[in-house]
């Protein structure tokens, strides 16, 4: 039997080749944007949050859905950026969360990226992790007419990456047994890397920025649709909490060993298991 997928960020980039992704496999899926999906709904917007849980009912039958895929995303130097990329991403995985319930496999996740390891803006950072939408908007205005304009996305990136951290072992996701995950794309082909893909001085700039090392290249959008379609199926019954890179290595380059140092259960005595594994 088809599962029911919601996606927002349907109508281009990497919402849409999951789309297609989905369907392609037999899976039913609602598809979620500003226009041209099967449901249109403005996510920078409070009216547009609200509606959407009625909207997704209704386009489901009544049957609920299997899971949730919140893909919308903007690069914007404004605070649409934080409108979207944070607050849209968190109310559409909340808001739809109940209907995820009459699903036996139910499932979600998040698109984060590659830029949550790059820097960010402690000001406007700290804003969104508490949740002060008309804050967080207002630091990221202020930070589109400075020259740190580039801290805005890299910051919504990074917070949304931290909020699914700390929700998917909370009661309301691990416990009530939804996993939820995030991915981080690295250069994909997709409208907001086109200017930066189409002249050699764009290509130097991004390839400096995430050093590629399987590939060669930009990976076209169907390379996270699949890493997204696992996480959201029902073959994943034991992976939640978890960042996974789909950057061609770049992550393993930047960061090295380093995210092994300072382990949690280094003063943990664990106990003996024999020898196999």
């Amino acid at each position: 039997m088809s599962r029911t997928y919601v996606v927002t960020g349907a109508a281009s980039g990497i919402g849409l080749a999951t789309k297609h992704l989905l369907e392609e496999r037999g899976e039913r899926v609602i598809g979620v944007d500003l226009r041209g999906s099967e449901i249109d709904a403005d996510l920078s917007t409070e009216e547009g949050r609200a509606a959407l849980p009625d909207l997704v009912a209704q386009a489901s039958g009544g049957r609920g859905i299997d899971a949730v895929l919140a893909v919308a995303g903007v690069a914007s130097f404004s605070g649409l950026t934080v409108r979207v990329n944070h607050f849209g991403a968190i109310a559409t995985l909340e808001s739809l969360r109940p209907l995820l319930s009459a699903s036996a496999t139910p499932r979600a996740a998040v698109v984060a990226s590659f830029a949550t390891l790059q820097g960010n803006d402690p000001e406007l950072l700290a804003a969104l992790r508490a949740g002060d939408e008309p804050l967080a908007i207002k630091i990221a205005d202020r930070l589109a007419k400075s020259d740190a304009k580039h801290l805005i996305y890299s910051s919504t990136k990074r917070s949304i990456a931290e909020w699914m951290r700390e929700a998917s072992i909370s009661d309301d996701w691990a416990a009530a047994g939804i996993p939820l995950n995030a991915v981080a794309p690295g250069i994909i082909v997709t409208a907001m890397t086109a200017p930066y893909l189409a002249t050699p001085e764009g290509r130097a700039s991004l390839y400096g920025a995430i050093p590629i090392r399987l590939g060669g290249g930009p990976a076209e959008p169907v390379a996270v649709a699949r890493l997204l379609a696992w996480l959201t199926g029902e073959e994943n019954t034991y992976v939640t909490g978890q960042l996974i890179f789909v950057d061609g290595g770049a992550e393993a380059v930047v960061r090295g060993t380093q995210v092994f140092d300072g382990a949690h259960l280094s003063a943990v005595e664990l106990p003996t298991l024999g020898t196999r594994q």
